[in-house]
């Protein structure tokens, strides 16, 4: 549903969509073979301004698509609640070390599309539970058409970074209804869409995972043959796409051990394996930082494997860096927020999407003992840094 490629291009919210980069990026290093397929957000998450009191307000993120992406001349079309949708691609290249990888982005903002369909994709995780699932429509089902008409037909696999492009199986499957004429899903169906699908669960908390009224999506859907198979759709009343994505895919992990067994305890009729999330480590670097490794470790970009070997690099060195790449952070905030923060005060840095189920405030549970650490080892400062979703209206405390 989102993907981090650039700053300046406002195309992903948090965590997820930095993951995405980079594991694209990390892919474009090692030369595997791979398309990613994500949203075009015209407006992006949201900009973020903070009143007086703290309390956040939003507007359009405002950026010009043509300065960064590539619009490609392929047109697909999807039905969404019986009118038709037309979704074009724009095309953005990762370059890596031993490769490239496209990464299509999906767009309903078009003179063809009347101005409710252009206002799908506008806002990444934006509008109601319709909207949502209109968005979610576009990614797995337009995601795969795309790709198709685009000719990537020697596909055989297909990895879902979260529910949100569940619905991809839902074309899997009717493509596989079509190939030998039929109106009905078979066994055989089932068993060769989980061959192809891969699923990565992320968030092992119920506000994580979306799902929709039954109702609401076959209004959006349409009457579709997998309905009635509980293998498929196991959730009475319910759409839940992390269901759809678990009962298709032949490979399901979460994004570290306690992940996975946190994950395992809520879906406990499934295989979940873990697979620790790591970092494209040249994108999240400090320049002072790839210096000394450009001194010890010539070609750690090409192998960041080498990078066991850091632990050889002389302490002095390593803290150097870090201090340099602390001071840019600490004279940024000041230069922002003029609050006086001090290069040479222990720090704390929590950057992430600011929702309750983040725990943000977890720093300040006990206070006697944050107290009593800061006694013993001196001052502490505290950065918080992210973003709220409009709709996440926790009270005021």
């Amino acid at each position: 549903m989102e993907i981090a490629l650039e700053s300046s291009i406002p195309t992903y919210a948090g965590g997820l969509g930095v993951l995405a980069g980079d594991t694209v990026r990390a892919a474009a290093d090692a030369g595997l073979p791979m398309v990613a397929v994500s949203l075009l957000t015209r407006k992006g998450y949201l900009f973020q301004k903070l009143a007086e009191d703290g309390w956040q307000t939003e507007a359009p993120m405002k950026w010009c698509v043509e300065d960064h992406l590539e619009e490609l001349p392929r047109r697909i079309t999807l039905d969404i609640e019986g009118r038709q949708v037309i979704v074009r691609a724009w095309k953005f290249e990762v370059a890596g070390q031993k490769g490239s990888v496209p990464v299509l982005l999906l767009d309903c903002d078009m003179p063809e599309n009347d101005a409710q369909v252009a206002g799908i994709t506008q806002w990444l995780y934006g509008g109601d539970a319709v909207q949502r699932l209109c968005q979610e429509m576009i990614l797995g089902i337009g995601g795969v058409r795309m790709l198709r008409a685009l000719g990537f037909n020697d596909l055989n696999r297909f990895h879902m970074n979260e529910g949100h492009a569940s619905l991809l199986t839902l074309e899997l499957l009717a493509e596989c209804r079509q190939r030998d004429g039929r109106s009905h899903v078979t066994d055989e169906d089932i068993q060769r869409v989980r061959k192809q699908c891969i699923f990565t669960t992320h968030t092992p908390v119920t506000a994580g995972h979306d799902k929709f009224p039954i109702d609401v999506a076959t209004q959006l859907l349409g009457p579709r043959p997998e309905f009635a198979r509980h293998d498929v759709f196991c959730c009475d009343g319910l759409l839940n796409m992390t269901y759809l994505a678990l009962n298709l895919s032949h490979f399901v992990n979460g994004v570290s051990k306690r992940n996975r067994k946190v994950t395992q305890s809520m879906y406990s009729g499934y295989q979940i394996s873990d697979i620790t999330n790591g970092i494209h480590v040249e994108n999240w670097a400090s320049q002072p930082m790839q210096d000394v490794f450009d001194q010890h470790i010539p070609g750690w970009r090409e192998d960041n494997f080498s990078l066991r070997s850091a632990m050889s690099i002389p302490t002095k060195e390593i803290a150097a860096a870090h201090q340099q790449a602390k001071q840019t952070l600490i004279d940024q905030i000041n230069h922002i927020n003029n609050v006086g923060m001090d290069d040479e005060t222990f720090t704390i840095g929590f950057a992430r999407r600011m929702t309750a189920y983040k725990r943000p405030d977890l720093l300040f549970h006990d206070v006697v003992r944050l107290q009593r650490i800061a006694e013993k080892v001196g001052r502490i400062q505290v950065v918080f840094a992210g973003k709220s979703h409009p709709d996440d209206d926790t009270e005021r405390n």
